[in-house]
């Protein structure tokens, strides 16, 4: 579908994206998804309002045209945490306009999005990481993939890392220091210590691949010494879970938010696990606080006697 945005908006857009890549350093799937937000909102405005806009129009438009825009992508099946998304989106890009144009927006940036229910994590229990490690593993005939494996699911769990962030892993990164250096979302740089039973892991499938692992290559290869696709991890936890009878919500990202649990459930600072994860707002992180507690209630109301 061809969007229906004049010149003027259109270069407007991709300036902003530009700014957001080079100055903000956003990821490039959130400069993507924030292209499309913004391009739908000003498509939707050239059907819905009669008038042609120039880009000072967009800072001052009224909350009802945004209302109107909002209804629109509800409508069309876009739920509240989406919508929430998109509005930020547009937030961001019209703030940008007005700072460069020197015009006001506070309607546009005083509009308020949908309420949504933030998601909780769903972490594994700790037993249920170790079994998860083991059994992944046990699955396949080959001893250097069986390792390699278990070295990446170890990485997810014991330090917390993203998969795209384990498979960006060059060689390196071999043999594993004590601090690794992770450049995560957004360019993000941050030091994540490593366990001595993840550099162990590591080490045991370096000493069995049958590949170089040279310093600019990737550290976690394919069978056929290409770079290791997340797919076969995910795939690899999927048969482990059916096996152990873990939820569907057993994924690699879960071996994340379990080690960001398991650290709160043992008194790690909040501050301290945010810099761990490379969350960049506290806010974020705050969701293990809801998942700690609603464990605590969980084993409170089974084990206590009046429950």
């Amino acid at each position: 579908m061809t969007l229906a945005i004049a010149p003027a908006q259109r270069q407007a857009l991709a300036d902003w994206l530009t700014h957001l890549r080079a100055l903000d350093g956003a990821a490039a799937n959130t400069v993507t998804a924030y292209g499309a937000d913004v391009g739908r909102y000003l498509d939707f405005l050239a059907r819905h309002r009669e008038d042609p806009m120039g880009t000072k129009g967009l800072t001052a438009l009224p909350q009802a045209d945004l209302r109107a825009w909002m209804a629109q992508e509800r409508a069309r099946g876009l739920g509240a945490r989406s919508l929430a998304r998109a509005l930020s989106a547009v937030k961001g890009f019209t703030a940008w306009l007005a700072d460069r144009d020197g015009s006001d927006a506070s309607a546009v940036l005083s509009a308020r999005g949908p309420k949504y229910r933030r998601k909780l994590p769903r972490p594994l229990s700790e037993q249920g990481a170790r079994e998860m490690i083991d059994r992944v593993g046990s699955l396949p005939q080959n001893d250097w993939i069986a390792a390699r494996d278990v070295a990446v699911v170890t990485l997810l769990y014991g330090c917390g890392l993203r998969i795209s962030e384990a498979l960006g892993l060059t060689g390196a990164a071999h043999p594993l220091p004590e601090v690794l250096r992770i450049a995560g979302k957004g360019g993000k740089t941050r030091l994540v210590p490593v366990l001595p039973v993840a550099r162990a892991a590591v080490a045991r499938y370096a000493a069995l691949a049958p590949f170089d692992l040279l310093p600019g290559a990737p550290l976690f290869r394919g069978a056929r010494g290409g770079a290791l696709n997340p797919r076969l991890i995910a795939r690899a936890m999927e048969v482990a879970r059916m096996q152990l009878g873990l939820p569907a919500t057993a994924t690699p990202h879960a071996l994340r938010h379990s080690f960001a649990t398991h650290l709160l459930s043992a008194g790690g600072d909040l501050r301290a696990i945010q810099e761990l994860l490379g969350h960049s707002s506290l806010s974020t992180t705050q969701a293990y606080t809801a998942v700690d507690a609603a464990r605590l209630m969980e084993v409170y109301e089974k084990a206590h006697p009046r429950a």
